[in-house]
This record gives C-alpha cells, sequence and structure tokens, in this order.
C-alpha cells in the first residue's frame, strides 16, 4: 500500500526536502516540517504560495500527479489586486495567452475569503485605495507560475496564492504546516 501524505505548504518554504539555493542564510524546507523517510513531492508549489501539497512514497503515483498530460485538476484560492469583472473571469475559462502557449480554459469564479483562512506572515501588502478579492480557479496543467500569470493577463495581479486541491485530495481544515496521512481510497 502506498503512503500518501497531505501537507499545508506555509508562504515562504520551499517545495523540496533540501535548499540547494546560495546564499547565507538557508531557506525553510520541507524537511522543515516532515521527517518521514521515502516519501516524495509530487508537484511544486512556488516559495511564496501556499497550501496543499502531497507527499507519496509511490514513483508512479507521484509521477501521475505531477505531469501534466494526465491533466489532474488543482484548485487554487487566489487573492487579486482589484473587482475582477465578469469578462475577465471569462478569459479565464476560455483560456489566456501567455508567453510560453495559450492556457488550457479553466474555472474561474469569484469566491467570499476562504472560511477558517489563516493569517499570512507576513500579512500581504494592502492599498486603502485598490479593493481586493478572492477568486477560484481550477487549472488541469501546472507550468512555472501559471495561476499568478494568468491572473495578471487579465490585469488583476496576485496577492495571495493558496491551493486548496489537487484531485480528490483536498486541504480541509489542515492547519500550516501541518500533515497527515491522506484516507486509503
Amino acid at each position: 500500500m502506498s503512503r500518501v501524505i497531505l501537507f499545508n505548504k506555509p508562504f515562504d518554504v520551499l517545495s523540496q526536502f533540501t535548499d540547494r539555493g546560495s546564499g547565507d542564510s538557508p531557506r525553510r524546507t520541507l524537511s522543515d516540517f516532515i521527517d518521514l523517510p521515502g516519501v516524495y513531492p509530487a508537484g511544486r508549489l512556488d516559495r511564496d504560495s501556499e497550501g496543499l501539497m502531497v507527499l507519496t512514497d509511490d514513483g508512479r503515483l507521484q509521477a501521475r500527479i505531477a505531469d501534466p498530460k494526465h491533466k489532474l485538476p488543482k484548485t487554487y484560492w487566489v487573492q487579486v489586486e482589484g473587482l475582477p469583472e465578469d469578462a475577465a473571469l471569462e478569459q479565464l475559462r476560455r483560456g489566456v495567452p501567455l508567453k510560453d502557449g495559450p492556457t488550457r480554459p479553466a474555472k474561474a469564479r469569484r469566491i467570499d475569503a476562504p472560511p477558517a483562512l489563516w493569517p499570512r506572515n507576513p500579512p500581504i501588502r494592502v492599498r486603502k485605495s485598490i479593493p481586493d478579492c478572492w477568486i477560484e480557479i481550477t487549472i488541469s496543467e501546472g507550468r512555472n507560475r501559471q495561476v499568478r500569470r494568468m491572473v495578471a493577463h487579465i490585469g488583476h495581479p496576485c496577492l495571495r496564492l493558496i491551493r486548496a486541491r489537487i484531485g480528490d485530495w483536498s486541504l480541509g481544515d489542515l492547519p500550516p504546516g501541518a500533515w497527515t496521512d491522506a484516507p486509503q481510497r
């Protein structure tokens, strides 16, 4: 039986077990939170993004989750600057042109702030003159910084990005920095 771990990655943590970066101060990694031999991340989440990561000891499952050809849906909660009109959300639903090619169509809708949302440390920048809102976006590919680039393309820069779901696995009420074994399926 494969082991599958669900982890709520905090902001400013690398989605790998070691820091291969240069510099005098080491950055936080998965090893600061997870001490389980033999499990590896199935996909990545940017250092400045938060939320659900799946780790497993099953190489085939790891590849199936991470490989875009399997089109496993991933859902994100995105706090953006401004209040996107329906036409902007429709652009996301049709797919938007990015420098590395057009995106696949996404599911996109405005939502209230996610329930039981934890504070981010450090907090996002807030500008009194510009409102912000939350969008839920589901994509079936995973290019580098794709969701951030998609919302920037429609004129609404990303302030905060939280991955809430990967396929059938969801973040649920898992607090930042915590992990749990995924329910067996």
